[in-house]
Formats: C-alpha cells, sequence, structure tokens
C-alpha cells in the first residue's frame, strides 16, 4: 500500500478572480502547476469549489450552473462531465458521505412572483443530475443537512424541528416524506455522528426563560423522550458547536455566549463539555481564563487538543476521561490542525496573529520545528500527513495572495505567488478514501527545501521615534510636534525649537517694538521661546525682583478674554465654538445610527455573494433592535 501510495499525487483545486483550475505534479516531490489535460474554466462569478470526501468527484460554480466533473485516474486522461446543475447562483456546496449526492445552497430572497420566497437549500443526485429534494433554509450558518455514514439517513432542522428522511433499501417514502420528527423549540440544531449504521444523534435545545440549554444523544431511530442515551445541561449558552470523534463515540460541545454581561472578555464566554455514547458526561477542565479559541479531536478518536485562555494563550492534550496527559504550554496561538493520521500537530496563531506555526511530534510529545507564516487563511494538511499548505486568499487579504506548500519539518517544498491585480479566492486538497496513504514515519531529520521568494520580516524589535532619537545622543523635544495653542496658527504655536528662523525672527521683532512702546529696555527681549504676552518676559530681571514677578497677575490674551466674556454670556454654551456641545441622548443617536449604516453596508455586501463573517452576520440580526432604540431616543428627544 505504500509503494502505490507514493504513486498518488493529489490534485490541487483553485478558485481565483479570473477561473477555476487544477493543479498537479510531475511528482510526490515536483512543484505543483496547471496541466493541459486538467480542467480550467475562466469565470470571474464562482462562488464555491469542492471535491467528494473519497475524491471521486469535483464540483464548482461559475456564476452560470454547477458542474460535477468525474476524477480520472490516469494522469493523462480529462476529467468527464457527470452532471450539470442549474444553479446559477449556488453559494455553498456539500456532497453527501458517499458522494451520491450534491447539496447546494443559495441566498434566501422574496420576489414579487413569490412573496414566500423559493427553496433555496436542493440536493441533487449526481449519477443522473436529478433534484431529488428542495427546501427553504434562511441560516446560512449551519446550512448543512446531515447524513448517516452509508447514507441511509438524511435529515435537517427547519424551525428548530429536526426532520429525518429514511433512504435505505426498502425505504419507500425517500425524499417524499419525513420518517420520523422530534424537537419543535427554536434554534435547536441536530447532528449526526459517523461510523456507526444506524447512527447515534444530538439535538440541541436553548434555554429559555431561566431554563438550562439541553443537549441529548440518542441512538436512531429510537427517538423517544425516555430513549436518550445521555443528556448535558448547562447555562450560559447562546450557540453550540458540535464536534463528533472519527468513530462516532464521543461529541464535544463547545458553548458560547455572545456577550460576557461581566465584562472580563470581548468574546463572550466560552465553555467546553463533553458526551459519550456510553452515557458519560463532564465538563472540560480549563487552568486558564479567557476565551476557548479552537477545539479538535485527533483522527485516532482517543484524544482532543483544546486551545484556549487570554493570549500568550494555552494548549493541552485531553483523554477520554477529560484528564490533560500533556500540556502543551503557553505562546500566541489559536489554531490547531492534526494530520490525517493523528501523529502530527500544526499549533498555529492566525488571523490577528503574527502567525507562528509550531509542528510536534504527538506520540513523543516533542515540537519538531517553528516557522512563520504571516497572513495565513488557509491551512490544510495533504492526505499524506507529511506535508501542509499555506494560503493567503481574498476577500480576507487581497495583497500578497498565494500559496505554500511545505514539509512538517519545516522546509518550503514549494511557492506560487498570484499576479498583480488577480486574487487567490479559495484552495482545496483532493481528498481520497482511508488507507490510501500508509501513517508516516516522524523523524527529526531536515528535509532539504527551497528558498522563499517573499521577503523575511525583520526581526529587529520596534523601537518608538522618540526612543531612537536618545539612542542618537538628540532631545526628542526638538523633534517632535509641540501641542498646538487654540486661536492661533499652527506656525505661530509651533514657536520655538520647532518653529523655523523666519517665525522666530519675527518674534523678536514683534517683541522688540513691544518693549520699547512700554518705556522698557530693548535689551530685555524675551528669550526664545517666551510668549510675546508673558509680563515676566517682557520685563527686566534687573529691575524686578523675581519674588515679585510671581505676585504679579499675567494678563489674559486678547483671544482668552474673548472667550471667557463669551462663557460669562452664555455659561451653558461652552465648547460650542469647537462643536462639542453635544448632549448625552445626541451621541447615543449618532451611535446607534452608525451602526445601522454599517448594517446597510453589510447587507448590500451580502447581496453581491460576499460571503460574511459570523459577527457580521450577528450584527445584522441586530438591526430591528437598534431601529427600536433610535426611535425611542428620537421620541424621547
Amino acid at each position: 500500500m505504500a509503494a502505490a501510495a507514493d504513486l498518488v499525487v493529489p490534485t490541487l483545486a483553485i478558485r481565483s478572480s479570473v477561473g477555476v483550475e487544477l493543479w498537479s505534479s510531475a511528482g510526490p516531490k515536483q512543484p505543483y502547476e496547471h496541466k493541459p489535460h486538467l480542467p480550467r474554466e475562466e469565470t470571474k462569478s464562482s462562488r464555491s469549489i469542492c471535491f467528494s470526501s473519497d475524491g471521486r468527484y469535483f464540483a464548482f460554480s461559475n456564476g452560470q450552473e454547477v458542474k460535477v466533473l468525474q476524477v480520472s485516474q490516469d494522469n493523462a486522461a480529462s476529467w468527464p462531465v457527470k452532471c450539470v446543475l442549474p444553479r446559477p447562483k449556488a453559494f455553498y456546496l456539500q456532497f453527501s458521505p458517499r458522494g451520491s449526492y450534491l447539496c447546494t445552497w443559495e441566498h434566501y430572497a422574496i420576489t414579487k412572483d413569490r412573496p414566500e420566497g423559493s427553496p433555496n437549500l436542493l440536493v441533487y443526485e449526481v449519477a443522473t443530475g436529478a433534484e431529488v429534494f428542495a427546501i427553504v433554509q434562511k441560516n446560512q450558518t449551519d446550512w448543512q443537512p446531515s447524513w448517516s455514514a452509508d447514507e441511509s439517513i438524511f435529515a435537517l432542522v427547519v424551525g428548530g424541528e429536526a426532520l429525518f428522511y429514511d433512504l435505505g433499501e426498502g425505504a419507500d417514502k425517500g425524499f417524499a416524506a419525513t420518517s420520523r420528527k422530534i424537537g419543535g423549540s427554536r434554534g435547536g440544531m441536530l447532528s449526526l455522528g459517523p461510523g456507526n449504521c444506524p447512527p447515534f444523534l444530538a439535538f440541541y435545545t436553548p434555554g429559555a426563560k431561566g431554563a438550562p440549554s439541553m443537549c441529548k444523544l440518542y441512538k436512531y431511530p429510537a427517538l423517544g423522550q425516555n430513549q436518550t442515551v445521555a443528556c448535558k445541561s448547562f447555562f450560559q449558552a447562546d450557540r453550540v458547536e458540535m464536534l463528533w470523534n472519527k468513530r462516532g463515540s464521543g461529541l464535544l460541545l463547545l458553548t458560547s455566549t455572545e456577550v460576557d454581561k461581566s465584562g472580563a472578555s470581548y468574546y463572550g464566554n466560552q465553555a467546553v463539555h463533553f458526551m459519550a455514547t456510553k452515557g458519560d458526561t463532564c465538563s472540560v477542565p480549563l487552568s486558564k481564563e479567557g476565551p476557548v479559541h479552537c477545539v479538535k479531536w485527533s483522527p485516532k478518536a482517543t484524544e482532543f487538543v483544546v486551545v484556549y485562555g487570554f493570549m500568550p494563550s494555552k494548549a493541552a492534550l485531553y483523554n477520554l476521561k477529560c484528564d490533560v496527559v500533556f500540556d502543551f504550554g503557553e505562546g500566541p496561538r489559536n489554531c490547531a490542525y492534526f494530520n490525517p493520521f493523528g501523529n502530527l500537530i500544526v499549533l498555529a496563531g492566525f488571523g490577528n496573529l503574527p502567525g507562528a506555526v509550531e509542528v510536534w511530534d504527538v506520540s513523543k510529545r516533542e515540537k519538531l520545528a517553528n516557522l512563520k507564516c504571516a497572513d495565513t487563511t488557509v491551512f490544510e494538511w495533504h492526505p499524506n500527513g507529511e506535508w501542509f499548505i499555506t494560503a493567503t486568499t481574498a476577500p480576507r487579504l487581497r495583497i500578497s495572495n498565494g500559496f505554500k506548500v511545505y514539509h512538517y519539518s519545516g522546509a518550503l517544498l514549494h511557492e506560487t505567488m498570484w499576479p498583480q491585480g488577480q486574487e487567490l479566492l479559495g484552495i482545496e486538497w483532493q481528498q481520497f478514501a482511508d488507507k490510501t496513504f500508509s501513517e508516516p514515519k516522524i523523524t527529526k531529520a531536515k528535509h532539504e527545501g527551497i528558498k522563499s521568494s517573499q521577503p523575511e520580516a525583520s526581526k529587529k524589535a520596534y523601537t518608538p521615534p522618540h526612543l531612537r532619537l536618545l539612542k542618537e545622543g538628540k532631545n526628542p523635544e526638538k523633534y517632535l510636534p509641540q501641542p498646538s495653542i487654540p486661536g492661533l496658527a499652527p506656525a505661530a504655536a509651533a514657536g520655538g525649537a520647532n518653529g523655523n528662523k523666519r517665525n522666530n525672527k519675527n518674534k523678536q521683532r514683534s517683541a522688540k517694538k513691544d518693549v520699547n512702546v512700554n518705556g522698557g529696555d530693548a535689551d530685555s527681549v524675551p528669550t526664545e521661546g517666551a510668549e510675546p504676552g508673558d509680563l515676566g518676559a517682557r520685563q527686566s530681571p534687573v529691575s524686578v525682583p523675581k519674588a515679585e514677578q510671581r505676585q504679579q497677575p499675567t494678563p489674559r490674551p486678547k483671544y482668552q478674554q474673548n472667550d471667557a466674556a463669551d462663557q460669562q454670556e452664555n455659561p451653558q454654551g461652552q465648547g460650542q465654538a469647537n462643536g462639542q456641545n453635544i448632549s448625552e441622548k445626541e451621541r447615543k443617536i449618532r451611535s446607534v445610527a452608525k451602526k445601522l449604516s454599517d448594517i446597510k453596508k453589510l447587507k448590500v455586501r451580502r447581496s453581491q455573494g460576499e460571503s460574511l463573517e459570523l459577527n457580521q452576520l450577528n450584527k445584522i440580526k441586530m438591526e430591528t433592535q437598534y431601529l427600536d432604540e433610535l426611535k425611542a431616543l428620537k421620541l424621547s428627544a
């Protein structure tokens, strides 16, 4: 099997601003490039690409239709079109576990002809291209339906109710009618576990009116109230993410709230809970306060990793008893990725972190490599478990788009930077059935690689400007901007060391003239940097003792006297000249109006087909609340 696996070269699917194309390599260690026999289609409207889990099919949208291609096993043969689906607005694509069906989702829309809206979640049979199921699914997050591993059960949640369709042999209804239903409360979520047939399933019900949230495990088709396999209740859960291990025997629940009422965290509250199909449940202990950044199961299904806590975050490996078996320590990390065999793990800090990547040998509990992958938006392990790909894609980042392939030792094997003016939108490895590749043997040997064409980030520590000047022996006050004086032109206010020579000479001439008019000594010119209106600066230090200088009041400049007179006439109008007389209510109205303006822009971006982040989608949901708040503020004005 290992010898056969060495001949297998996974194809790389690429979606860009100019088209969809597939790249391959002349050999396992050769660079990737587009081959003449591989498909390539020019389009500026592709929104999704997708391989089936066994790698037999590849699907992509081009803005006019969805094409499903059959992957050729011959490296020199072309990929024939299996079927074409009439879905020009398809936004997401997903194959069923065995690749027999393809699900498409598009944005829900209401038209004059159909005010109730058209079905936007559709299921097609790949072999014939026939539409077998259609329904309205308004949710963009968690839109995916659930399948059993053998595709005999199809399930999804509509309006908080879980609907089950029996597709197994001998089933007479199929997609035409539901075979079972559970739930019915708003916000319910469903997930079918992999591996087992018939499957275990988890159904989550959010809490209401002070009641706790609840997650129950069932063994299909026993879905009665008294037929639960395990049950876990918890508070502080506006949302839950359900993560099964590969065997379908263990379930992790990542619960979160949108807002931390204590104000300690911007991210809200998160917690991790464990449920087993044997009936065991517990909360995963976390030894550091802060958000939970990432939770991942090992493909071995006996361990999982949690990255959590305020930065620098902690990372720990847990067993099925929720005991910590290894602590990876602290670092700037918010992501974790197991390779397909579970013997290597990458801990990384992407997004708003600088891109530090650590590669660990899981079995030996030792670090193998440290590298820097700045601006990474996509990370994925190669199916052979030895290489991984990092990419910088749009719309997250629109500059320096491209991808790199690394060996787990940190060696760079391949690099492609995207041409200026074009954008890399998505990238994905071809998938393969289990046991296609053998588990790699992990060594500490350094792998030979290539040098990156991109300049390395400076490792020199940042030094603020004023400290740089001190190191050079200069006075920082001479070079830093001086505070401006209200009512004076910037050039006049600069004065002193920061003003130019012409301004200083003009100031000295003005000071001499002022002294002569008042009968003073022309030699008692104020020193450089002194203000002309300063009485102490105009008087000779010999004729006026310092004690008397301190006792004499300093005359207020004319512009300050005018301001004081205005304030006496209108004591409530302070700050009007600078536009700062804004009431608390007016500030609130402006703040709410700004949020509504941002929501309007987000809705325009969504209507144009752009995929939004989860926090942006949640912000759109708050529009009604902001409108009510704005109306109440204006009525009370």
